[in-house]
């Protein structure tokens, strides 16, 4: 099968850039053959703008297409992951994979940063093994989209890891800016957490990335995630903030920067940094420290191009660089953050592998190792940083 019907649920910055990610794909026929989303007016106007015919509900769109595009809202990834794996079709699932998102019914009263930890690791274990199992038992095809994985620097350090036989000893990792442009971001029981989940599931799924590369490439098995210690803060409210009105501040129970130390079940270490008060864009980065060698991954700003722009006006049109805060004065402007964000090769990716039924480099198993982990941080970070087991399923 050359030619692959792909389905797309969500029509926000994911479904955007997945669209055309998807398009630029090489060796396979895409067929954009439906997109779907919970409002009306969205996918409407998304399949206008972008010529894919458009479904009232995942259910109907189903039965046209082999493979389902997961970019909805986390809190909304179980239903499509469920019903396609169901269907028997292919599915590419955005990140985080799933979450806690409050008790049936929870509304604006509910404030998750007063919420007991260990029962929303429970919960959110239960809701990874309902998506384990449906993937499993029905032998569907599963990627799980995330983009630092297949950034061409981690992919560097993981073809250096498999020829050189080297073992990573510790490993840091960061995303950090000035908030999210959602504006549901703040809110736990939208967004499944704060800084530890929406920004520090990205350079955690690398180093654990890393670390199973390293495990397959010598003795066959992963080394996976032992323990995790973490702390999360509430910086822009503290009683002593001083807002100078560049950083967002309206988060309503979420934290706006966490850290996790990573135990390997070598006893090698990872350190993961996150948060939302990081001015001058997106920082993104990978670092490595193995026992042959030292790589840095540098994921977003990358030195391509620089721009200096002496009036913000000018560059009202241009497009710079992911949550810049000005365009005035210097930018590392981002030529293709489709490739150099790792987006195009993650599609890539999938749907080669979905068409030859093989396994991709970003799976279910580590899309199910970071989720238990994050929550496990969660738990952890209540506990005032106490070491805290990774759950497996």
């Amino acid at each position: 099968m050359n030619r692959l019907r792909v389905g797309l649920i969500g029509t926000g910055f994911a479904g955007r850039y997945h669209v055309d990610c998807l398009r630029r794909v090489f060796g396979l026929e895409i067929d954009l053959a439906g997109v779907t989303s919970q409002r009306a007016e969205s996918r409407t106007a998304f399949g206008q703008q972008h010529g894919i015919p458009v479904f009232d509900n995942v259910e109907a769109m189903l039965p046209h297409v082999d493979l389902l595009d997961v970019c909805s809202p986390p809190y909304a990834h179980k239903t499509g992951i469920i019903a396609a794996a169901q269907a028997g079709k292919a599915i590419i699932c955005e990140k985080p994979l799933t979450g806690y998102f409050g008790p049936p019914g929870a509304d604006a009263s509910f404030r998750a940063d007063q919420a007991e930890k260990s029962a929303m690791l429970t919960e959110v274990l239960n809701t990874l093994g309902e998506i384990a199992d449906a993937v499993r038992r029905n032998r569907v095809f599963f990627g799980y989209a995330e983009n630092f994985v297949y950034a061409p620097s981690v992919q560097k350090e993981r073809e250096i890891v498999e020829k050189t036989g080297a073992q990573i000893l510790r490993m840091v990792g960061e995303e950090s800016h000035s908030g999210s442009a959602s504006p549901v971001y703040g809110i736990w029981r939208f967004a499944g957490g704060g800084s530890l989940i929406g920004k520090g599931c990205h350079p955690l799924t690398a180093l654990l990335y890393l670390k199973r590369v390293e495990g397959l490439a010598g003795d066959g098995h992963p080394i996976r995630p032992k323990t995790v210690s973490a702390h999360t803060h509430n910086l822009t409210r503290l009683p002593t903030y001083r807002d100078a009105g560049f950083i967002r501040t309206d988060y309503h129970d979420v934290e706006d920067y966490g850290v996790m130390h990573v135990v390997f079940d070598d006893g090698t270490v990872g350190d993961v940094m996150t948060g939302e008060v990081t001015l001058g864009g997106i920082y993104d980065f990978v670092e490595v420290f193995a026992n042959n060698h030292r790589t840095r991954c540098h994921i977003s700003p990358v030195r391509v191009a620089e721009t200096f722009n002496p009036r913000s006006a000018q560059y009202a049109d241009v497009y710079l660089i992911e949550k810049t805060n000005t365009k005035e004065g210097w930018t590392l402007a981002a030529t293709d953050e489709n490739f150099t964000m790792g987006y195009q090769a993650e599609i890539q990716d999938f749907v080669a592998c979905a068409v030859a039924g093989t396994q991709p480099q970003s799976g279910l198993d580590l899309a199910l190792d970071t989720t238990a982990l994050i929550y496990a941080a969660y738990l952890s970070a209540e506990q005032h940083g106490v070491e805290t087991e990774v759950p497996r399923l």
